[in-house]
């Protein structure tokens, strides 16, 4: 691998985005040969934090993150297929869970050291990529990860939980119905300028919380905007048809976990942070945070504070002590 220097356009409005250093590029080859866009922030020879992000954002959604640990550790962030630098796949049939796991995989092969692990942490669809490369590829979970932290993400019944349409209980089936039916129309269509507000607040209204700042909410309208159709229909059926009543099994996700879910997150409700905290094998701390959706963004100090806390107890640099919250 050959890393460089990135080149990549600022945001445009969003000031951490903006300030963030350039990284250096890491190419990488996904199995079935699609490329994807990493960079590495940090010292060489930094301790590896590896970030994963949701769907319709890209690696620049860790602005908070990568400017804080970057500081002393290695972080490396990398665009989902379909999403920011990395390559939209050829075929219609170029998404689902296993490429989710796949790519992950093959970005920890291409960013770490042979028989080096990191802290492996997933922002909504970046924690699914965790869970499903845990599921999928089980052997490879000892070998590269100290440990991961699920952030405002789900193993399964993502419908059931959103809470898009309040509707009484007896009705809650057309709620699923009609949810599915909104992320996967939604997801997959082009934006015209001229229904704008309108997708702007939709938007908002599921990715982050009321009280977030106006510009965490542009950001993330930027974000999903800049997405290509391709990327985010592909992978909105993904989730919408394959997290359904079943849920990715959390068996061999062996190492230290720590669960991060948001008390006001509409997309990903709390019920879904508790159930991950309930059946993961190997709970290291479960936390609750203020806000919506967007926890790395809306509360980064919390985040990072807690991203630091788990680097420390695997790492044992520092105090590692703490109650869980």
């Amino acid at each position: 691998m050959a890393p460089g220097t990135s080149t990549r356009s600022r945001s445009r409005g969003f000031a951490p985005a903006q300030a963030l250093p350039p990284g250096r590029i890491v190419d990488v080859r996904s199995k079935d040969g699609v490329r994807l866009h990493a960079e590495v922030f940090g010292p060489e020879d930094g301790y590896p934090i590896v970030l994963a992000h949701g769907i319709t954002c890209s690696l620049r959604v860790w602005a908070y993150q990568i400017a804080e640990l970057a500081r002393d550790h290695r972080v490396i962030a990398f665009d989902h297929r379909g999403h920011g630098r990395s390559a939209i796949p050829p075929r219609r049939g170029g998404y689902s869970l296993d490429y989710l796991a796949g790519d992950l995989d093959a970005v920890l092969e291409a960013t770490l050291a042979p028989g080096e692990r990191a802290v492996i942490a997933g922002h909504s669809m970046g924690g699914i990529a965790i869970s499903s490369w845990s599921e999928r590829l089980p052997h490879r979970v000892e070998q590269r990860a100290d440990a991961v932290a699920l952030i405002n993400t789900t193993t399964g019944d993502l419908l059931r939980n959103v809470n898009l349409l309040p509707v009484p209980p007896a009705l809650a089936d057309v709620r699923v119905r009609a949810a599915g039916e909104v992320l996967r129309r939604f997801g997959g269509v082009p934006l015209v300028r001229a229904v704008d507000r309108p997708n702007r607040r939709f938007v908002s209204s599921i990715a982050v919380g009321r009280d977030a700042d106006p510009a965490i909410a542009d950001f993330v309208f930027e974000l999903f905007n800049s997405t290509s159709p391709a990327g985010r229909g592909g992978w909105a059926r993904v989730l919408v048809d394959h997290l359904g009543p079943r849920h990715i099994a959390l068996k061999n996700l062996t190492v230290p976990t720590l669960v991060i879910g948001s008390t006001k997150d509409r997309l990903l409700p709390m019920a879904s942070a508790r159930r991950i905290a309930a059946t993961a094998p190997n709970l290291a701390r479960f936390v609750e945070v203020p806000g919506g959706h967007c926890a790395i963004l809306e509360r980064p100090d919390d985040v990072n504070d807690h991203l630091r806390w788990l680097v420390r107890s695997v790492t044992g640099q520092g105090d590692a002590t703490g109650a869980t919250g």
